[in-house]
């Protein structure tokens, strides 16, 4: 990572130097660069890099206008293959229904809420996620979309302890903490740290915090006494996610 063209060739040459001592060499085919501000061509020694929106990093969909929807879209789509391939769990006689429930929340879940503690979920996103819980509860329940049962039978059949949205809740609360408890840590100053310059017209773009507070319904001063308790953050943290089951 690097906060100008200049210090980031330098730090390529720098990888490329060091990878020739022990006989590597560095890839520039498969060497891709991504940058947030306008960047249409780059080169290095002469040769021409590939300049990408997105990628793929750690299993998370990385996007140069930092917007979660489409990452939230590509694991929900996941989640929606990890249930598929449990299709003879449903039909199984032999499995009591908490059991099939406990195996969905140990392996669909975990799939959708892989790297969700990044996440700055909007109203869009959330009517996603419920809509992608429900209809794990439908099939799982093996109730056809022609029949007419409304969502709060389904749910109520399946008694969830937590829904989706409020696990994921739970997960960025948790994280949250844990980096406000921190002295010095990169995520720390990226999240509480000042932004250079001014921000473009319009309606300004919801922040991750700005998720973390609305949640929680206390201003980011409030919410620096809370966390240095830990026990009670956890019960705060706990009331929140079971609010929004």
């Amino acid at each position: 990572m690097a906060e100008s063209e200049e210090e980031l060739k330098s730090l390529l040459m720098r990888v490329k130097e060091e990878s020739a001592k022990v006989d590597l060499k560095l890839n520039i085919k498969k060497t891709k660069i991504m940058a947030s501000g306008p960047l249409t061509s780059w080169q290095i020694d002469g040769e021409e890099m590939e300049v990408v929106r997105n990628f793929i990093f750690l299993g998370s969909k990385i996007t140069a206008d930092r917007d979660c929807s489409q990452e939230i879209k590509r694991r929900l789509l996941l989640g929606k293959k990890a249930m598929a391939n449990l299709d003879s769990i449903p039909k199984s006689r032999d499995i009591t229904l908490p059991t099939k429930v406990c195996i969905v929340k140990a392996m669909v879940f975990p799939v959708t809420m892989y790297g969700c503690e990044s996440w700055t979920i909007r109203k869009a996103e959330r009517r996603r996620i419920e809509a992608f819980e429900l209809w794990c509860w439908r099939r799982l329940l093996r109730v056809p979309w022609t029949a007419r049962r409304s969502n709060r039978s389904v749910l109520e059949e399946i008694n969830p302890d937590c829904s989706l949205e409020g696990q994921i809740l739970e997960m960025k609360l948790k994280y949250f903490g844990h980096l406000m408890r921190r002295k010095d840590s990169p995520e720390k100053s990226l999240m509480l740290g000042p932004i250079d310059g001014k921000r473009r017209r319009g309606r300004q773009i919801m922040r991750w915090l700005d998720g973390v507070t609305e949640a929680v319904g206390v201003r980011l001063s409030g919410l620096w006494g809370m966390v240095e308790d830990r026990k009670a953050w956890r019960n705060v943290v706990h009331g929140v996610a079971m609010g929004r089951t």
